[in-house]
């Protein structure tokens, strides 16, 4: 390309290679929409805007740049511009350079793009975890707070229950055969409860147990 001069023979030159570069662009572009590595680089530029003025992931359209601007070319050649004309294939032979490399680097470049991706899932992966465990232990420290307040209230009521048996005690000690006989049975069925009370103590003692030792 470096040897390249601006005639029409150049123009043909130019153009043909820039065919190939197409098909070849189109093929690239056309499999690099199927790869998930591909998001890490789709909507960004591939390359500098020092070199294109195009802004896209398509290697096709820097492709179509490279016509627009050989097609300016072959006009400035028409009108004996030299100047402007050694200037714009100068740019020109920079660019398919440019995409030449880029092109055969395909898969490398997606590589990359494709290690990036994997460094993200893994993050997301990692912060998903956190996330799950800083909800269980939430979850165990609620629960174990649920469980503590629900073993308070079952104390509470087995206080209760104890107050009520000797309130009975110190009365049926003080009362008639009948009375005594009416409180013996109320005793009877308030210890019932309360030895019901206390198994369901010693069962929310348990729970808390075993939750705190998963903390």
């Amino acid at each position: 390309m470096s040897n390249l001069t601006t005639s029409k023979h150049s123009i043909v030159r130019i153009k043909s290679i820039l065919a190939e570069l197409s098909q070849q662009a189109n093929n690239i572009d056309t499999y690099n929409v199927k790869l998930k590595s591909h998001k890490s680089i789709q909507d960004n530029a591939l390359f500098a805007a020092t070199l294109f003025s195009t802004y896209s992931d398509k290697f096709s359209h820097y492709v179509n740049e490279c016509l627009r601007k050989t097609n300016e070319l072959e006009r400035l050649i028409t009108y004996n511009n030299d100047d402007l004309s050694n200037a714009l294939l100068t740019q020109i032979e920079q660019q398919i350079a440019s995409l030449t490399t880029a092109l055969n680097a395909n898969k490398t470049l997606h590589l990359d793009g494709q290690y990036r991706l994997d460094k993200r899932k893994a993050y997301f992966h990692q912060k998903n975890i956190t996330l799950k465990a800083q909800r269980a232990v939430k979850a165990i420290v609620q629960s174990s707070q649920s469980l503590h307040q629900k073993l308070a209230e079952h104390h509470e009521f087995e206080r209760r229950l104890a107050t009520m048996i000797a309130e009975r005690e110190f009365e049926r000690a003080k009362c008639k055969e009948k009375r005594s006989q009416q409180l013996t049975l109320e005793i009877l069925k308030i210890h019932q409860r309360l030895g019901r009370c206390r198994q369901a103590i010693s069962q929310i003692e348990r729970d808390i147990e075993r939750s705190e030792k998963r903390l």
